[in-house]
């Protein structure tokens, strides 16, 4: 009977999906499951929640405890098979609100800032030393687990495990598996049959390198489809087509958008196609998300760049707002008593354990260091690259060189994570300021100085949060 520990257990939504998933899965579906927290009461409601799904639809088969705090947390970690983490330091108060409104003081702006850009670079920074304290942990009393990283900024994270500790770690991220089909359905192409695909780079800017039918190419096919309807939308503008395609959403009684045929659909993900149609190649993460990772996009004064390609600021601050509302709607009617359900997920996680516990090999793509698997990506990278997962844990696929224009472009962020990973390592201001230095989008928008200053600002109003520097 194996035992999952689930760090930063308040996150209910993965909580429900990974562990929930786990309850269909023969080899699994009665784990030991351990759910720890520093919030008692996200830990109370994800217990309620987890209990309901385990009486409803796993005939109350799984063992499941909580553990609150950092005095119980080696108990929780005691003799786990696999530790899932999804913790978030600082949560949206106070930090999530600090990473987006002191750079807005310097006239930087953002979308998402959980993955690169000063967001990222401080979300990390605030969140490896506790991953490293788990890791000491880990390393102790459970030291042959398996941590499936779900935490952004993904490849910092998993970089500073990967290179600062003994775990085993694989970072998870589900913006790969519905890459292609996603790319074939936005472009009209519903009912392509035996769609096989090739992806690799580094997560959120992981490569499309083929898409085939059979043997058939349709990259294209898709290529064609897509620079035509960039024309269209470019001549026309983005806002007035997602205006007309609301309005022909309420007008079929659609729930949303995605249901729609044509131009609109492709609206909302333009950032992703312009960079298809000059880098060859389509990129797994969202047009929000790639929007701030290249310094094209979002420019102070360039209101008319922002309405081209349809790039919401601030969207990251606004989700959060809306989970917040949906966590404390769910939290009450759980408390309630109320009815919960599930349906297994596209998410890995229980299919990396079934397969460790079964040895029947299964394909993930998973975030691991480059040790030769990219040849022109550095070596202590963390890349997100195809893994046969069997009894023997997560084995890296060789993958050999991208695409020169893709790599480079990968490397522009590879710069930035690198040096987070070693001032999070060493505790050292010159790199930390270096890695901000470096990023893309806040190169392109402020001097040296400004940058330094900010960092100062945001090391100020993050606190105690953050490690001291030298």
């Amino acid at each position: 009977m194996p035992k999952i520990t689930f760090m930063g257990a308040g996150s209910t939504i993965f909580v429900k999906n990974i562990i929930g998933d786990c309850m269909f899965v023969e080899s699994l579906r009665d784990s030991e499951i351990a759910l720890y927290d520093i919030d008692s009461e996200r830990l109370k409601e994800s217990l309620a929640m987890l209990k309901a799904l385990n009486a409803n639809i796993n005939s109350g088969k799984m063992k499941i405890k909580g553990y609150l705090g950092k005095s119980e947390r080696r108990n929780a970690l005691l003799g786990a098979s696999y530790v899932v983490n999804a913790i978030q330091v600082g949560g949206y108060e106070p930090s999530t609100v600090i990473d987006f409104e002191i750079p807005k003081k310097y006239g930087l702006r953002q979308t998402i800032g959980d993955t690169l850009g000063i967001g990222g670079i401080f979300r990390a920074l605030r969140t490896i030393p506790v991953l490293l304290e788990f890791a000491r942990d880990i390393e102790s009393v459970c030291p042959n687990a398996l941590l499936l990283n779900y935490a952004n900024p993904m490849a910092m994270l998993c970089g500073a495990m990967q290179r600062g500790s003994n775990v085993k770690t694989v970072g998870l991220c589900h913006s790969v598996q519905g890459c292609a089909r996603g790319l074939a359905w936005q472009v009209g192409m519903h009912e392509v049959e035996d769609l096989q695909w090739k992806i690799a780079g580094i997560n959120h800017m992981a490569w499309l390198l083929e898409i085939k039918s059979g043997d058939t190419d349709l990259y294209p096919e898709i290529k064609k489809r897509s620079s035509n309807v960039l024309k269209r939308i470019f001549k026309k503008g983005a806002i007035k087509i997602k205006e007309e395609g609301v309005k022909i959403a309420k007008d079929r009684g659609l729930d949303g958008y995605w249901e729609l045929e044509g131009d609109y659909r492709v609206c909302h993900d333009l950032v992703r196609h312009e960079i298809m149609k000059n880098f060859g190649y389509y990129v797994t993460e969202s047009s929000e998300h790639n929007a701030e990772y290249t310094p094209y996009w979002i420019k102070d004064g360039r209101q008319d760049l922002l309405e081209r390609f349809n790039i919401p600021l601030d969207e990251y601050p606004r989700r959060c707002r809306e989970q917040i509302k949906g966590w404390e709607k769910q939290g009450k009617e759980l408390m309630a008593g109320g009815n919960i359900s599930h349906q297994r997920s596209h998410e890995y996680g229980s299919f990396i354990m079934d397969s460790v516990e079964t040895d029947i090999p299964y394909r993930i793509h998973g975030n691991v260091l480059n040790r030769g698997i990219i040849d022109n990506l550095p070596s202590d990278a963390c890349v997100e690259v195809p893994c046969m997962v069997d009894r023997n844990g997560v084995n890296p696929c060789r993958v050999g060189r991208l695409p020169e224009q893709c790599a480079a472009l990968n490397r522009t962020n590879v710069n930035v994570q690198n040096l987070v990973v070693e001032a999070a390592l060493s505790r050292s201001l010159d790199k930390l300021y270096q890695s901000a230095f470096l990023d893309p989008h806040t190169a392109a928008e402020l001097s040296l100085d400004q940058i330094r200053d900010l960092c100062d600002d945001l090391i100020t109003a993050h606190g105690k949060y953050l490690p001291k520097f030298n």
